[in-house]
């Protein structure tokens, strides 16, 4: 007589299921052919005990094969878990519950009470996760924009200042823009946006930003208030200015993605191993070089290279207007010949290029900021490095009259070096002589400037002579020995062959100039002597 098992009857205990799945298809093969599980575990080779175990998950709708979770000291509890863990909105501490479970008569450890919460929080989690409807944009219609904090670069004064970054970005193509600035007020906001849409050129639909007070000025009922400037501005440009909505990814994921972006890149730290920067003229070309790279390379999402999908997005952009928007830039200034203008009976210098141009200039706390049209300048000066539209071009600290704020590095090729010492000159050949002596080298260029300015004659002669000893023994031997003579001073007739056969000997240049205080051009007085003696005789 087959023995029939009963599943309801004998439940086994639940563990580990270390069969194969070929023995565990035998096994239960087995007891279906049998319906007894001692019978059956002769058939399949293994013990009743385990017969029954897989029969028994089989029958129960659990995993065969696997690992089989057992009961634990837990279990009793977990309900009341899972409504401390919906009371706390899925933040309760698992201390506090372990407490709790102790003061109920739980004996286990804290760590399996860990284990326990963290998994009905996960599973809360899950049933309360917030979902989101992918934002599917349209070209012509979004450019977000963002700031972020820049690296620490010298400032006018030559301290160093901590700087911004205007991070914007058009949502369909993901063509980028980031501008450094000194500050986050409402000008110069003005003016980066000017440089972006010139950039990308054309005006979108809407600007969507964050809730800062250059845009927002105040909540009402949970409605951003615009600032009114800001609201001339977009009406000047042709657009409307949005707000995001707060913790909202889909709406400001966009811009702070950008900004990580270029933090992540431009900002120094251990991870990029890049080094500070010597100047703001630095920070700015490595900015262009920035949006060279991100936007020259194909994009994750579209696929596209953002620079290529900008070209089919111009198409649906608005027309820029002619003339920016230059109301909350200040008062207008006209740059005179001297490369300087006035503010309040102060004369302030300006970048070279801007002669005859009109800047705006204003006061932002104790400093002057110096603003221009960069497409309005007749020709792009070097400094510009592709930049476009309303840009910042120095800024200086407030003075008062009679002390001019003059910045010595906005004339570069003053005969004046930055220091006050007078520049070096640089030779610049007239003659095809004077070519050929100055193409034997930097020595023969220091030879030049030294004798010069030692008042040596017959200089043209000696260059002259330089030239064709070279063409005999060689242009660097020539060249070396001539900086030899502009050092050591040796600028007469034949000092320069001297020095040439002195190095060829292999002798060293310490013995060409004798500082010898015990040596002196002052005459003897042994004559002296000599006419004392002979006045003696004589008498």
């Amino acid at each position: 007589m087959l023995e029939v098992f009963d599943h309801h009857e004998q439940v086994p205990p639940e563990g580990h299921m270390k069969k194969s799945d070929r023995e565990i298809m035998e096994i239960l093969e087995a007891f279906d052919a049998t319906e007894s599980a001692h019978s059956a575990a002769q058939l399949a080779g293994v013990d009743p005990k385990t017969m029954r175990r897989y029969v028994a998950a089989r029958d129960s709708g659990r995993p065969v094969t696997g690992p089989a979770r057992r009961p634990r000291m837990l279990d009793g509890f977990m309900p009341k878990i899972e409504d401390w863990v919906e009371q706390g909105k899925g933040k309760v501490r698992a201390d506090v519950i372990h407490t709790r479970l102790v003061a109920m008569g739980f004996d286990g450890t804290e760590r399996t009470t860990r284990r326990a919460v963290a998994a009905v929080k996960a599973a809360w989690r899950a049933g309360h996760r917030r979902t989101y409807r992918p934002w599917i944009t349209e070209p012509g219609l979004w450019l977000q924009f963002d700031w972020g904090q820049g690296p620490r670069v010298p400032g006018p004064g030559g301290q160093l200042r901590t700087t911004l970054l205007f991070c914007a970005w058009l949502a369909w193509s993901r063509f980028r823009v980031v501008i450094p600035v000194w500050d986050q007020t409402l000008p110069t906001l003005i003016a980066c946006l000017d440089a972006t849409l010139r950039q990308m050129g054309g005006v979108p639909s809407y600007l969507l930003t964050d809730n800062a007070k250059t845009v927002t000025v105040d909540h009402v009922a949970g409605v951003a208030v615009r600032h009114p400037q800001i609201v001339e501005v977009a009406r000047h440009y042709g657009c409307q200015v949005y707000t995001c909505v707060p913790f909202d990814p889909e709406s400001k994921g966009g811009t702070e993605a950008t900004v990580r972006l270029a933090k992540a890149d431009l900002v120094p730290t251990d991870a990029n191993l890049r080094e500070s920067y010597g100047s703001f003229a630095e920070l700015e070309q490595a900015c262009v070089e920035f949006m060279g790279k991100v936007n020259g390379r194909k994009h994750r999402e579209t696929a596209r290279i953002p620079a290529d999908a900008l070209v089919d997005e111009r198409h649906r952009l608005h027309m820029l207007p002619v003339a920016p928007h230059t109301v909350a830039l200040g008062q207008t200034r006209t740059v005179n010949t001297d490369q300087t203008i006035r503010f309040g009976s102060v004369r302030y210098s300006t970048p070279p290029g801007l002669v005859g141009a009109e800047v705006w200039v204003r006061a932002a706390g104790d400093e002057l900021v110096v603003v221009a049209d960069l497409d309005a300048l007749p020709a792009a000066p070097e400094w510009v490095a592709g930049r476009r539209g309303l840009a910042e071009v120095c800024r200086h600290r407030l003075s008062t009259p009679g002390n001019p704020m003059i910045d010595l590095a906005h004339y570069p090729h003053h005969p004046q070096d930055p220091d006050g010492s007078p520049r070096v000159p640089q030779p610049r050949p007239r003659s095809r002589a004077e070519a050929e002596f100055l193409q034997l080298g930097q020595g023969a260029v220091s030879w030049l400037v030294e004798a010069a300015a030692a008042g040596t004659v017959r200089i043209r002669s000696k260059m002259a002579a330089a030239v064709e000893l070279a063409a005999l023994i060689g242009t660097d031997a020539v060249d070396a020995a001539l900086g030899v003579a502009a050092a050591a001073g040796r600028f007469a007739e034949g000092d320069l062959a001297a020095i040439v056969e002195h190095q060829a000997s292999g002798a060293t240049n310490a013995d060409l100039v004798i500082a010898d205080e015990s040596h002196s051009a002052q005459p003897g007085t042994a004559a002296w002597a000599n006419f004392t003696t002979s006045k003696e005789h004589s008498s």
